[in-house]
């Protein structure tokens, strides 16, 4: 089994002391075995893991995947899991509650032998992904050295007189010409759209004296960036500039606390509290930032909900915002990395 496997199965006996781990998500059978998974599941057990695929993939996952048995089905997956749950002895099996389906959940209960029990194991392969190895973090770097050439291409082509959607258009030419994707659909918003925080792409043309919002994200090998900049065209409104200043100390002070011990849920508190002293709090909505690996959008979550201890190799976005309805949008985002010592923010030398 590959490392990340061995150490999957070595937390069992501290989860609820399963004994196996049916994977559905893409993205964590992804991460557990590097083969971009579809339309597939990995049991995990302490002796193996074993890849239940269907024809279209079986072939391509037998000389894909290292240290994991492949299986084939047909009808079901379940009757080649059970089989194996069978002959591997497996009493307690943990499944995903998150990402399984109410579908699913029945086809399971349906095939379990009765010697078995289905437990519910959400989130343990997430908590192994949070902390990201020397190898992910490198491959994020690498993703966000491209991400800052995409955003010096972006200012020679941000400019009054034309629209979102050429903006877009350069975009993507840029993208398809470096051979890679984007880690999510960009979001570029001019002037009054700037105030969704997830505006969708309009034939909006851009106007001076207005600012442009332009989130977006670059994606290599899987894993992903993810930038917010703001684009100034013109005379920059008092509003507008106060807005800014307040968004970028929210930032900064949230940043400044970042290191490991500290709970996200603070970080999250001390970019509120600053934009609550410029009467601002109002206009932030959403939670200060979120976990990027293999997914755009995962844990720790920096939220005021949230639970989760800041750890060394967490990467995490830190992105306060003000949306002033029907006026405009402000949000400045940055990928932060918790280090041994307190953080390196690793999108830090590009100009904001």
């Amino acid at each position: 089994m590959t490392p990340r496997l061995k150490k999957l199965a070595a937390e069992f006996p501290h989860h609820k002391n399963i004994d196996g781990l049916l994977v559905v998500n893409d993205t964590n059978i992804r991460y557990l075995t590097d083969f971009p998974a579809g339309e597939s599941w990995l049991l995990v057990t302490p002796q193996k893991a074993v890849y239940i695929t269907d024809f279209r993939y079986f072939l391509q996952a037998k000389h894909g995947l290292k240290g994991v048995s492949v299986k084939p089905y047909t009808k079901t997956p379940c009757l080649v899991l059970f089989d194996l749950v069978r002959s591997l002895k497996v009493r307690r099996l943990g499944f995903d509650e998150r990402h399984t389906s109410v579908a699913q959940f029945k086809k399971l209960k349906q095939f379990c032998p009765r010697r078995t029990k289905l437990v519910p194991a959400g989130g343990l392969v997430e908590s192994l992904r949070e902390i990201k190895e020397e190898g992910e973090i490198a491959q994020i770097r690498a993703c966000l050295k491209l991400h800052f050439k995409a955003l010096d291409l972006l200012k020679k082509v941000v400019k009054p007189g034309v629209t979102e959607r050429y903006v877009l258009a350069r975009l993507e030419r840029f993208v398809r010409s470096h051979r890679v994707g984007f880690a999510f659909d960009p979001i570029i918003a001019s002037g009054p759209n700037s105030c969704y925080p997830h505006a969708c792409v309009t034939d909006r043309v851009i106007r001076n004296h207005e600012p442009v919002l332009i989130d977006t994200g670059i994606e290599i090998g899987g894993y992903k960036s993810d930038l917010t900049r703001n684009f100034f065209l013109g005379r920059i409104l008092p509003s507008v500039r106060q807005a800014f200043d307040a968004v970028k100390l929210a930032q900064s002070t949230a940043i400044a606390m970042i290191k490991p011990g500290v709970l996200a849920a603070q970080v999250d508190r001390q970019a509120r509290n600053t934009l609550k002293k410029f009467g601002l709090a109002k206009y932030f909505g959403h939670s200060l930032g979120h976990g990027v690996g293999l997914d755009i959008h995962e844990d720790p979550r920096l939220s005021c909900k949230s639970t989760s201890v800041l750890e060394p190799g967490m990467v995490v976005t830190v992105e306060p915002a003000v949306y002033v309805p029907n006026q405009f949008g402000i949000r400045v985002e940055d990928m932060v990395l918790v280090t041994q010592q307190g953080c390196e923010v690793l999108s830090g030398h590009y100009d904001q």
